[in-house]
This record gives C-alpha cells, structure tokens and sequence, in this order.
C-alpha cells in the first residue's frame, strides 16, 4: 500500500516556488525563511496546498498563527565523499554470503541528497536489474543536459533538482558556462556520482587507477535503485540550502524511497536535534518516523575530537576507515638499502637518480626551503634529481610540491610527514611516494653521510590483505558527541580512504 503524500509535510517556504501565488513586494533586505508546520497529513492535497496558501499570506513577519511550529532562517550546508566492501565482509564470494542474503538490495530504493548524477558512468547501468518497485512513486525530471527518457532507466529511476534556496541565498547567479553547472540533475561537481555509487553502484569490472587497484567496483546495494535529489551546487566546493534540503526531504517520503544517503554536514557548533533549525535532523526525523532509514555522512573535520556532526539519535552516522590495502613503492638507495613507501605511481623505475635535499637559507625556520609546501627549488639545482622533503599535515601540500619538482625537471619526489592512510596522486605520472618521519630522517642522514647520494624509485604495488585493523581515516570526524556525549557517535565505520568509485570525466 502506497505512502500517502505529505504535501509540504515538514516545510513551507515564505516564498513558494512555481505555485502562481502572488506574494506582497519584498524588500533589499528580506530573505527566505522556512514555515516548519510539523507532520501534517491531509487526504485531500488540493485543500491542504490551498490551507498552507492561506496560512503563508498572514505568516510574514509573525508565527504566532495555529499550525505553525516554528519560522526559520534558510542556511547553507556544506557537502563532506574496489576493495572497500570485500574488507567489510561483503564480498560475493565470503562463505557468510551476506551480499546474496540480502539479494544485493534488489527491490530496495536509495534516495541521495547530493550534488546530482553523472548518469554515463557504467556503475549506474541497469543491466541485471528487475522491474521498478511498485511503491516507487517519483519522476525524473529533465534539464539542461539531462534528458529524463534517456538517462534514467531501471538503475536511477528518479531524478529532481532543488535551487530556489539556494539562490535566494547565495544571491548571484550560478556560473552555468563550460559545464561548470547544470540546472537539472546532472552532476558538475562529481561528489553525487560518488557517494550514489557508493552506496548502490552496479557491478563494473576491471577497473584500476593505471593499473593499481584492479578489481570489480560496486556498490554496497549493487542491486539496489537509486532517486537523485540533487540539492547541493558546485559553488566554492559544494554548498546546498536547508530550505532546498527539507523540501527534498519532504519529496523523498512521498517518492517512496527505503534508504537516505545524505553525506552533507554543518559547522560546528551544532544545533540541538531538537531544534527545527537543524534541516537535516528536523528532515530525517519525519523520515524515519515514516520507517525510512537515513544515514549520514559524520564529516571531514579530522582528527580532531568531538567534531562529528549530524548527530542526532535517529540518524546512522557513518564514518570513514581505513582497509586492508596497501600500495608500497620501494625507494632504493645507493648503499643498498631499500625503504618501503607507499604512492600511486605506475610507471617505470626511475633508475638510480642523484638526491637532492633543498638547504635551507637564513635564520628564520618558516622560510626553509625543505618544507614541501614551500620548496625553494629551480632547474639549476634539481633538474634530473629526486627530491627529498618534509610534510606538515598541510592539505594539498604533496601535490604541490610535486607539481614544483616537476616544473622545475626534477625526476621524482619523496615526501617525508605524519602517517596515515590517506594517499592520492601526486600528479599525472610523476614517480612520488610518502614516507614517515622515520624513514625520511634515515634518508636524510645517507644524503649527509655521502658525497653523491643516489636512489631508485620503482613503481607501487598493490597489497590485499595486510594484516591491520581498520582504524577511522585521519581526516574523519571524531567523537564524542559534543552535543549529547552519552548518545555514541559515530556509529559505524565505512572504509574509504583509498577507493574507487564512479566520477564523472568532462
């Protein structure tokens, strides 16, 4: 038996979109607010839009009207993104076949609040899959490059886009030129295609990045359908209103929807999970009281503690770990000694190389020209060398360096800073690898100790099965809960640290 609608059961918006209600002039200086109304359900949905019309026409500049709960501020939010699933046990092959026990989530439909859907990528093929549900009541919807009749199918089965908070806002137009962004479901940002596919992508076989990691890419739901709300726009790394987030909500529960993916998050501090200005708790409450799983994503505040947020107690939060995967890069230096690093470098050894260590100049620390994110190097001192530098936790601050290496002729780079698990590219084919502390230091005193240093980068190898625990990635969030340290947040890990999933190539 169908759901039925809850129309505008959590929100109004003060100035409602595409409904022809002609509102009083608004002046430079007001802004959208959101009418949180509670759960109300009515048979008859024209009498209930026509009720919430009414109410909307007296509710500007007062609340105190019978109904209303609350008049909230719209706000922004920000989004937080081979081998993964067969570390969690989920492998088609385990002898617990918990992946088949479950049917691989066929028949169930995941809804994700996001930034969209790159609907090309093979993850979101429809090959193998059943029929729609029969619940399913959604649309998809078309827009600039992305055509409903063509780019959903059995897999994406819904698809709606969310803006109208967000520009009333973000008070400027959304640069739409070079694909910067769609005004439809389509995904400019990539972050969508990723968590969609991560939670339900269908099987993809021999995938790798150049050749490392080679494996067959799924989702944890391969056979599960996805609905695409995209709320969130590629503007200063993805930013999505609350009114557009509630609203989306609000569509999901009458869609039908089994399971909410939402990886979005607030600042700290948080509001209270009671409190109707936190969307996403206030969203996912009415979810869930209609049997609607939500999970969310704990965010990207790392590793400091009690930065976990969507924290209230009906939400499955989920965090990220690390796995038992591993790409070791072996660094060989002239004295026969050979260190393991780790990077995603595929290309020939670099043979024995000259290495260099930048020296620094003058007396003041912050100015050394050793720290990767500020390299003082040329091609009169490194050309043909691979460089040796030390790393703070500086985001970004391998692939720049990497970057400076490379402009200036170097022939490889070796980072030494903190461990963790997080590990990317360096950039486009260049030999590069991390190292700790230690080892770094052990490499310096042979570049000291020797007259003409040299090492040896060889290409990274992939390692399935080493024998750690997984431990939460160094730019997770953490616990406690700083709202209610008795309610144990975060609940449950998903590796994620290194991992392959669907994006989107323009």
């Amino acid at each position: 038996m169908g759901k039925p609608r809850p129309v505008c059961a959590l929100v109004c918006l003060l100035f409602l979109w595409g409904q022809g209600m002609l509102m009083p002039k608004v002046e430079a200086t007001s802004s959208v607010h959101i009418v949180y109304l509670g759960g109300k359900q009515h048979d008859d949905h024209i009498l209930t839009t026509n009720s919430h019309h009414d109410m909307l026409a007296g509710v500007v500049g007062r609340y105190e009207l019978p109904g209303v709960i609350r008049v909230i501020p719209n706000s922004l939010h920000r989004l937080q993104t081979t081998r993964s699933w067969d570390f969690l046990g989920l492998s088609s092959h385990s002898p617990v076949k918990t992946l088949h026990k479950s049917n691989m989530g066929d028949g169930v439909i995941i809804g994700v609040l996001d930034t969209g859907i790159w609907p090309e990528s093979k993850a979101f093929s429809d090959e193998g899959l059943g029929p729609i549900p029969s619940h399913w009541k959604g649309v998809c919807e078309s827009g600039t490059g992305f055509e409903a009749k063509s780019h959903c199918n059995r897999k994406i089965i819904g698809a709606r886009w969310f803006v109208d908070g967000f520009l009333a806002e973000y008070g400027q137009p959304l640069n739409t030129s070079e694909n910067r962004e769609f005004f439809s479901p389509r995904d400019a940002n990539g972050h969508g295609t990723h968590t969609a596919s991560t939670a339900a992508g269908n099987f993809v076989d021999n995938v790798s990045y150049r050749g490392l990691g080679l494996g067959t890419i799924r989702g944890g739901a391969p056979r599960a359908q996805v609905a695409i709300y995209k709320v969130c726009w590629n503007v200063l790394g993805g930013l999505c209103a609350s009114a557009d987030i509630l609203k989306a909500f609000d569509e999901a529960i009458h869609d039908g929807v089994d399971v909410l993916s939402l990886s979005i998050g607030s600042s700290i501090p948080l509001f209270s999970d009671i409190d109707e200005r936190d969307g996403i708790a206030t969203g996912s409450f009415h979810a869930v009281a209609k049997g609607i799983t939500v999970v969310c994503g704990a965010s990207n505040d790392g590793p400091s503690g009690q930065t976990v947020q969507n924290t209230a107690p009906w939400i499955l939060t989920v965090a990220a770990s690390s796995m038992d995967r591993a790409f070791p890069t072996p660094i060989t230096l002239g004295n026969n000694k050979t260190f393991q690093g780790k990077g995603l470098y595929s290309g020939n050894d670099t043979g024995f190389r000259s290495l260099f260590y930048p020296v620094a100049k003058g007396l003041d620390p912050n100015s050394a020209g050793y720290v990767c994110q500020s390299l003082l190097v040329d091609a009169s001192t490194v050309a043909g060398k691979v460089v040796l530098c030390f790393a703070s936790m500086t985001p970004g601050a391998v692939r720049s360096a990497a970057e400076v290496v490379k402009e200036a002729g170097g022939a490889g780079l070796i980072v030494a800073k903190n461990p963790s698990e997080a590990l990317s590219p360096c950039t486009d084919g260049f030999p590069c690898t991390e190292v700790d502390f230690e080892i770094g230091t052990q490499i310096l005193f042979y570049i000291r100790s020797t007259r003409s240093p040299v090492v040896k980068l060889s290409p990274s190898k992939t390692i399935v099965g080493k024998p750690v625990l997984a431990k939460v990635a160094h730019f997770s969030s953490r616990g406690p809960n700083s709202i209610a340290p008795a309610i144990l947040k975060v609940k449950m890990l998903k590796s994620k640290a290194i991992l392959h999933n669907a994006i989107h190539f323009n």
